[in-house]
């Protein structure tokens, strides 16, 4: 049977890896192999590689920063592309362009170095800017969704051969924690984002502010391996108060834990698995729905060959 790959290893030579471990990929730790794997670093070689990919008949995902993805124990069976084009632009009248890969925490202190107001509140938050853009990221009070002007994309699955597209933030349809790209995968490829921020600012004053939300975040969310916030907050409440009240702060499954600190956190202590924790989060949000009636949406995506029959345990 001929090689799926061949082009990709044609082209990319040793760069592309076979049955790559996905944890060493993701915050939490977690996640088994891909039978394919390609670092890239650039626009241009993300778009090379997921063309190649689409053409070649291969399933294919690009994965950002890892952290707000949860990969199976049973990996993925196809082509991982690791996203690493970090080339960024920034003017003094406060547009921005920065590339997909790029890491958003970096990118905000570039911008408050050069007095450009309006990405501090991302100082704190782990990933890639297009990961933070496809999921409307934020946090005190800002997002993307107020900063985005337009964004550049590759269409893999339009009517002509993969072609960039660049949509505005309208039509990105940005609403909390979503957007028109979130779950899109093997149809669109974010390569950059184009920020309108505020210029003339005193770098100062905008880094003290940073500073102030990087403190809040040490003392209300825990360290270690997790994902971040595991659910949206539901409408005029917090996940994390939910889920508390249930009972469910510090509960662990095998080697995943509800975080003591915050529970809208799930940790991986060093031994867990990715089944644990779609089972910790699975039970918070049933005991949740039969405490309160709310339904518990998650902001995190699942990725790789799941089992569909993965039961909930017992309330506690």
């Amino acid at each position: 049977m001929p090689d799926p790959y061949f082009p990709l290893a044609e082209r990319f030579g040793e760069a592309l890896k076979r049955d790559e471990p996905l944890s060493r990929y993701t915050v939490a730790r977690l996640g088994g192999p891909a039978d394919a794997l390609l670092t890239v670093h650039s626009a241009a070689e993300l778009a090379e590689a997921a063309t190649l990919a689409q053409e070649s008949g291969v399933s294919w995902v690009v994965l950002g920063g890892g952290a707000n993805v949860l990969v199976a124990d049973a990996g993925f069976r196809g082509l991982v592309i690791i996203n690493r084009a970090d080339a960024v632009q920034l003017q003094a009248d406060g547009r921005v362009n920065a590339e997909s890969g790029a890491s958003l925490s970096t990118l905000a202190r570039k911008c408050i170095a050069q007095g450009l107001a309006g990405l501090e509140w991302a100082v704190s938050i782990p990933g890639t800017v297009g990961g933070a853009a496809i999921n409307n990221a934020g946090a005190h009070g800002g997002d993307m969704a107020s900063v985005v002007r337009w964004v550049e994309l590759l269409n893999v699955q339009g009517a002509l051969r993969p072609h960039v597209e660049v949509w505005s933030a309208a039509q990105m349809r940005y609403a909390y924690r979503h957007s028109a790209l979130k779950g899109a995968h093997g149809q669109y490829v974010l390569l950059s984002v184009a920020l309108r921020l505020t210029p003339n600012h005193d770098p100062e004053q905008l880094g003290a502010r940073a500073d102030a939300f990087v403190a809040h975040r040490k003392r209300t969310q825990p360290p270690g391996a997790s994902l971040g916030s595991i659910f949206k907050n539901p409408p005029n409440d917090y996940a994390g108060r939910l889920i508390e009240a249930a009972g469910l702060k510090g509960k662990s499954l095998g080697g995943v834990q509800i975080s003591p600190v915050h529970a809208n956190f799930i940790l991986n202590a060093g031994e867990g698995t990715a089944r644990d924790y779609r089972r910790l989060m699975m039970l918070a949000q049933r005991t949740v729905r039969e405490k309160f009636g709310v339904t518990l949406e998650p902001e995190i995506e699942l990725l790789g060959d799941w089992d569909e029959d993965t039961p909930t345990p017992p309330a506690p």
